[in-house]
C-alpha cells in the first residue's frame, strides 16, 4: 500500500487516479442509504437518461479493514470472477490483496495493474490447455486441481507450476451456490490424487476448500478444515515435502455472518493447524467485498395500469446486471428514488401491487411481481441496493441491451 492512508492509495492507484471520483457523506443507521440516494439524485439532475451503478470505493476500503481486523492471519485473495471491475481490482491491489483468477483473461487483468504473479491463485481446478500455457509464460505457478487428469495436464503445459489439492467441503450448509455439486476431492479420492502428484513429480502446495458462495451458516468452515488438516496429514505420511497454504476458499457475506464465521476459523485454524506455524493461510473473498459496495440505479421506460395493477419496464433487467435474480439468488427490494415534497410524509404514501420487467421483449424478464410500490411515471428511477456481487460480470448483449454500456460511477463515502 503506497501514499497516506488506505483511502488515498485507492485514490491514485492505476485504473482509479485518472477517472472522476465523486464525494459524498455517508448515512447512518436507519438513514444508511440517505447518501448514496443523494448522490444518485445528482447524478440524475446532471443528466443521467440510462442505467448506471454507484461504486463507493470507501466501503472497499472499510470491508478489508474489516477482514484484517477478524481474520488477521488469513491473506485475502479476491475472486475476481465475482466482479472484475477495473477500479475494483485497483482498490484491492493498492489495499495489499491477492486476486484468485480462474482464465487467462482474469490473470491478464490482474496483471496490467502491476500485481506480482506471486500473488495470484489460478484458483480453477479444470484449465484450458492454452490458458495453463499463457500462466507459465507469466509465472503464475500455484493452481487447484481435483482429478488426475488436471496433475498430467500441469505436468504437460506447466510442470514448474504447484498444485493446491482442492477438496470437497463435508457439509455446504445453506450456501446460495453450492460448488462442491462441480469441485472438490471426496475423501476416499484424496490419497489417489496426492499419489497422482507424487508420481507426475508434480509438487503439491497445500489444500484448498469452498464452502459455497453466500454459506450463512460459519460452523461449515469448522469440518472443512478439519478435513484439510487430514488431507495435510496423509500427504506427510506419503513422504511428500511439507505442505505450506492452506486456501480456505470464499462464499464469505459482509456484516454479522462474516463476524460469525471469522470466529469459527480462527478456532479451528488454531486447534488443526496450530502445530504448523509455518503454513499460509489465504482465503478467496468475492462477494465480501464487492456486494454492498455497488448500488443500481435504473430509470423506468414503459408504464402501464390494469385496474389496481401496474406495470412497469425499467431500463436494466434480467440480462443485464439483474440476472443476479436467477445465476445468484438475489432477492430485489427496489425503491423509489423520487423525492418527497417539503414535508411530505413518504412513508403514508399509497402503493399498488406492482409488476417490473426488464427491457428486452422476452417475458421471462421479470424483476419483481406483486411488489409494492407508491405511483410512478416514465422517467422514474428505481434503486436497487447490493448490486455488486454476480451482477455486471455475468450480464449479455440479449436483444441489443449491452450490460457493457451501463456507466459506473466511482465514489466515496466520508
Amino acid at each position: 500500500m503506497v501514499g497516506g492512508s488506505p483511502m488515498q492509495a485507492v485514490l491514485m492507484a492505476p485504473g482509479v487516479k485518472d477517472k472522476k471520483v465523486l464525494a459524498f457523506k455517508r448515512g447512518k443507521g436507519k438513514d444508511a442509504d440517505a447518501g448514496v440516494t443523494a448522490l444518485i439524485r445528482d447524478i440524475v439532475a446532471g443528466g443521467a437518461r440510462s442505467a448506471f451503478h454507484v461504486f463507493d470505493l470507501a466501503k472497499v476500503v472499510d470491508l478489508h479493514r474489516g477482514w484484517r481486523r477478524a481474520l488477521p492471519d488469513v491473506r485475502p485473495c479476491y475472486a475476481v470472477k465475482c466482479n472484475p471491475d477495473g477500479a475494483m481490482l485497483a482498490a484491492l491491489a493498492a489495499l495489499g490483496a491477492g486476486f484468485d483468477c480462474a482464465s487467462r483473461a482474469e490473470i491478464e487483468a490482474v496483471l496490467a495493474l502491476g500485481v506480482r504473479p506471486a500473488t495470484i491463485v489460478y484458483a480453477n481446478p479444470c484449465k484450458p490447455e492454452a490458458h495453463l500455457e499463457y500462466a507459465a509464460e507469466v509465472g503464475v505457478n500455484l493452481t487447484t486441481y481435483d482429478s488426475e487428469e488436471e496433475v498430467a495436464k500441469v505436468r504437460r503445459c506447466h510442470p514448474r507450476c504447484e498444485l493446491l489439492l482442492r477438496i470437497k467441503a463435508p457439509d455446504s450448509g445453506d450456501a446460495k451456490v453450492d460448488l462442491g455439486l462441480k469441485y472438490g476431492a471426496n475423501p476416499d479420492e484424496v490419497l489417489p490424487l496426492l499419489r497422482a502428484a507424487q508420481r507426475e513429480g508434480v509438487a503439491v502446495a497445500g489444500v484448498s476448500f469452498h464452502v459455497g458462495s453466500g454459506a450463512s451458516r460459519a460452523d461449515v468452515y469448522r469440518g472443512a478444515i478439519e478435513a484439510a488438516r487430514a488431507a495435510f496429514d496423509a500427504a506427510a505420511a506419503l513422504g511428500m515435502p511439507p505442505m505450506r497454504v492452506l486456501d480456505i476458499g470464499g462464499g464469505f457475506m459482509a456484516g454479522r455472518t462474516f463476524d460469525e464465521a471469522a470466529a469459527v476459523i480462527n478456532r479451528a485454524l488454531e486447534r488443526h493447524f496450530g502445530d504448523l506455524p509455518c503454513v499460509e493461510v489465504i482465503g478467496e473473498p468475492g462477494r465480501y467485498f464487492a456486494e454492498t459496495a455497488f448500488t443500481l440505479a435504473a430509470r423506468v421506460i414503459g408504464k402501464r395500469t390494469r385496474g389496481e395493477l401496474r406495470e412497469y419496464w425499467i431500463d436494466d433487467g434480467l440480462y443485464g446486471s439483474l440476472n443476479c435474480i436467477l445465476m445468484d439468488h438475489y432477492v430485489p427490494r427496489p425503491r423509489p428514488l423520487a423525492a418527497a415534497a417539503a414535508g411530505e410524509d413518504t412513508t403514508a404514501a399509497t402503493t399498488h401491487a406492482s409488476t417490473v420487467f426488464g427491457p428486452t421483449c422476452d417475458s421471462l424478464d421479470t424483476v419483481v411481481t406483486g411488489y409494492q410500490l407508491p405511483e410512478m411515471s416514465v422517467g422514474d428511477w428505481l434503486v436497487f441496493d447490493d448490486m455488486g456481487a454476480y451482477t455486471t460480470a455475468a450480464g449479455s448483449n440479449f436483444n441489443g441491451f449491452a450490460t457493457s454500456a451501463i456507466k459506473i460511477h466511482l465514489a466515496y463515502s466520508s
